[in-house]
Protein backbone atom coordinates (compact mmCIF):
# COMPACT_ATOMS: atom_id res chain seq x y z
CA UNK A 1 0.00 0.00 0.00
CA UNK A 2 1.07 3.94 -0.64
CA UNK A 3 2.00 5.47 2.43
CA UNK A 4 -0.64 8.43 3.29
CA UNK A 5 0.75 12.07 3.74
CA UNK A 6 -1.18 15.03 5.07
CA UNK A 7 0.90 18.28 3.80
CA UNK A 8 -0.05 20.99 6.23
CA UNK A 9 0.17 24.88 4.67
CA UNK A 10 3.65 25.62 5.55
CA UNK A 11 4.88 22.19 3.98
CA UNK A 12 3.06 23.20 0.52
CA UNK A 13 5.12 26.06 0.48
CA UNK A 14 8.56 24.72 0.98
CA UNK A 15 7.65 22.07 -1.78
CA UNK A 16 10.65 22.14 -4.75
CA UNK A 17 8.37 23.22 -8.07
CA UNK A 18 10.36 24.18 -11.38
CA UNK A 19 10.40 27.90 -12.08
CA UNK A 20 8.24 28.74 -14.88
CA UNK A 21 8.74 31.61 -17.18
CA UNK A 22 5.17 32.58 -17.91
CA UNK A 23 4.19 34.85 -15.31
CA UNK A 24 2.35 33.01 -11.90
CA UNK A 25 2.86 29.49 -11.69
CA UNK A 26 0.02 27.38 -9.88
CA UNK A 27 0.94 23.83 -7.89
CA UNK A 28 -2.62 22.43 -7.92
CA UNK A 29 -3.91 20.70 -4.54
CA UNK A 30 -4.06 17.32 -5.09
CA UNK A 31 -5.63 13.79 -3.64
CA UNK A 32 -4.45 10.57 -4.16
CA UNK A 33 -6.63 7.68 -3.56
CA UNK A 34 -5.50 3.67 -3.75
CA UNK A 35 -7.83 0.73 -4.18
CA UNK A 36 -6.12 -2.85 -4.66
CA UNK A 37 -7.13 -2.59 -8.06
CA UNK A 38 -6.41 1.50 -8.78
CA UNK A 39 -4.81 4.18 -7.81
CA UNK A 40 -6.99 7.36 -8.10
CA UNK A 41 -5.62 10.80 -8.48
CA UNK A 42 -7.77 14.35 -7.88
CA UNK A 43 -6.77 17.38 -8.85
CA UNK A 44 -8.02 20.88 -8.58
CA UNK A 45 -8.27 22.77 -11.89
CA UNK A 46 -10.46 25.40 -11.95
CA UNK A 47 -10.91 26.91 -15.15
CA UNK A 48 -9.35 24.54 -16.83
CA UNK A 49 -10.24 23.12 -20.02
CA UNK A 50 -9.32 19.06 -20.96
CA UNK A 51 -7.61 20.58 -24.42
CA UNK A 52 -5.46 22.64 -21.52
CA UNK A 53 -4.13 19.86 -20.04
CA UNK A 54 -0.99 17.86 -20.78
CA UNK A 55 -1.04 14.65 -18.91
CA UNK A 56 2.14 11.93 -19.04
CA UNK A 57 2.66 8.78 -17.45
CA UNK A 58 6.51 7.43 -17.83
CA UNK A 59 8.64 4.96 -16.14
CA UNK A 60 7.13 5.55 -12.61
CA UNK A 61 6.60 9.41 -13.12
CA UNK A 62 3.04 10.80 -13.53
CA UNK A 63 3.78 14.58 -14.85
CA UNK A 64 0.48 16.88 -15.06
CA UNK A 65 0.77 20.57 -16.56
CA UNK A 66 -1.64 22.66 -17.99
CA UNK A 67 -2.96 26.40 -18.51
CA UNK A 68 -5.85 28.35 -17.24
CA UNK A 69 -6.14 30.57 -20.15
CA UNK A 70 -7.98 34.02 -19.05
CA UNK A 71 -11.20 34.93 -18.57
CA UNK A 72 -11.75 38.41 -19.13
CA UNK A 73 -9.17 41.48 -20.36
CA UNK A 74 -11.49 44.26 -21.18
CA UNK A 75 -13.02 44.51 -17.46
CA UNK A 76 -11.97 47.10 -14.81
CA UNK A 77 -12.12 44.80 -12.03
CA UNK A 78 -13.33 46.46 -8.70
CA UNK A 79 -12.37 43.28 -6.71
CA UNK A 80 -10.06 39.92 -8.02
CA UNK A 81 -8.70 37.05 -6.53
CA UNK A 82 -9.20 34.69 -9.47
CA UNK A 83 -5.62 34.33 -11.19
CA UNK A 84 -4.89 32.57 -14.79
CA UNK A 85 -1.33 30.85 -15.60
CA UNK A 86 0.15 27.90 -15.81
CA UNK A 87 0.26 24.28 -13.39
CA UNK A 88 2.56 21.86 -13.02
CA UNK A 89 2.78 18.57 -10.61
CA UNK A 90 5.08 15.86 -10.88
CA UNK A 91 4.31 12.41 -9.03
CA UNK A 92 7.04 9.65 -7.97
CA UNK A 93 4.49 6.35 -8.59
CA UNK A 94 5.75 3.29 -6.49
CA UNK A 95 3.20 1.02 -7.31
CA UNK A 96 3.11 -0.87 -10.93
CA UNK A 97 1.31 0.95 -13.12
CA UNK A 98 -0.54 -0.83 -15.95
CA UNK A 99 0.47 2.65 -18.41
CA UNK A 100 -2.17 1.42 -21.49
CA UNK A 101 -5.05 1.15 -19.36
CA UNK A 102 -4.63 4.87 -17.37
CA UNK A 103 -7.89 7.35 -18.01
CA UNK A 104 -8.68 10.81 -17.29
CA UNK A 105 -11.74 12.96 -17.33
CA UNK A 106 -11.97 17.18 -16.02
CA UNK A 107 -15.10 17.77 -14.36
CA UNK A 108 -16.41 20.74 -12.85
CA UNK A 109 -12.88 22.11 -12.23
CA UNK A 110 -11.29 18.38 -11.02
CA UNK A 111 -8.97 16.79 -12.86
CA UNK A 112 -9.44 12.68 -12.23
CA UNK A 113 -7.10 10.01 -13.40
CA UNK A 114 -7.27 6.39 -13.02
CA UNK A 115 -4.32 4.23 -12.87
CA UNK A 116 -4.64 1.13 -12.66
CA UNK A 117 -2.19 -1.57 -11.27
CA UNK A 118 -1.16 -4.48 -13.27
CA UNK A 119 -2.23 -7.59 -12.07
CA UNK A 120 0.77 -8.60 -10.39
CA UNK A 121 0.85 -5.93 -8.30
CA UNK A 122 -2.87 -6.19 -6.70
CA UNK A 123 -2.34 -7.94 -3.42
CA UNK A 124 -4.26 -11.67 -3.36
CA UNK A 125 -6.16 -12.89 -1.27
CA UNK A 126 -4.83 -16.64 -0.08
CA UNK A 127 -7.16 -18.74 1.44
CA UNK A 128 -6.03 -20.87 4.93
CA UNK A 129 -7.33 -24.03 5.45
CA UNK A 130 -7.37 -26.10 8.27
CA UNK A 131 -7.46 -29.83 9.15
Amino acid sequence: MAETTSLTQKDRAEQPTPESTRGVFFTPRVDIYETSDELTLYADVPGVCPDDVDLHYENGELILRGRVKPRHREEQFIFQEYEEGDFYRAFSIHESIDAARIEAECKNGVLIVHLPKVERARPKQITVRGQ
